[in-house]
């Protein structure tokens, strides 16, 4: 999916927050300033939670509760973390069950939170210009339709 502007990202991260439901962990990958901060944006506006959305890099995650009944999403950032250890020291499982879990720089380190995930690499088209490319990974059988452009409200 290629997506030109950053509103375009958050317009995508509203669609797609219209397939998440509690329990579901998002994984985000791609290079610093790909978007992955206003995919998030996007998908907590969709989830209708307290905001501002923000980068987590220092305090590595933010619980966003609902504003209209919905699941809370839960913003991590593992791009400081150094392993394992300290990934679990977040304690992400614990309420994984309940919220939307969207962890930015978290490949290869929670993908054993959750037999099924959904993995998003976003990449810069070209250097200098603003437009995304988005690729959608469904992994387990809750992904196993996954769009790669979620469905317009």
């Amino acid at each position: 999916m290629r997506l030109a502007t950053a509103d375009d990202m958050r317009a995508y991260g509203a669609r797609l927050a219209a397939l998440l439901r509690p329990g579901d962990l998002l994984v985000l990958s791609g290079p610093l300033g790909a978007g992955k901060t206003t995919l998030v944006q996007g998908i907590a506006e969709g989830l209708k939670v307290r905001g501002p959305i923000t980068s987590p890099t220092f305090v590595i995650a933010r619980v966003h509760p609902s504003l209209s009944q919905g699941p809370p999403l839960v913003h991590a950032d593992a791009y400081r973390l150094g392993g394992d250890l300290e990934v679990d020291d977040l304690d992400l499982d614990a309420s994984l069950e309940e919220s939307v879990t969207v962890v930015e720089w978290g490949e290869g380190l929670v993908e054993g939170l959750a037999d099924d995930r959904l993995e998003i690499h976003i990449d810069r088209e070209s250097a200098g210009d603003e437009a995304r490319v988005v690729t959608l990974r469904g992994v387990g059988p809750r992904w196993a339709d996954t769009p790669s452009d979620p469905p317009e409200d």
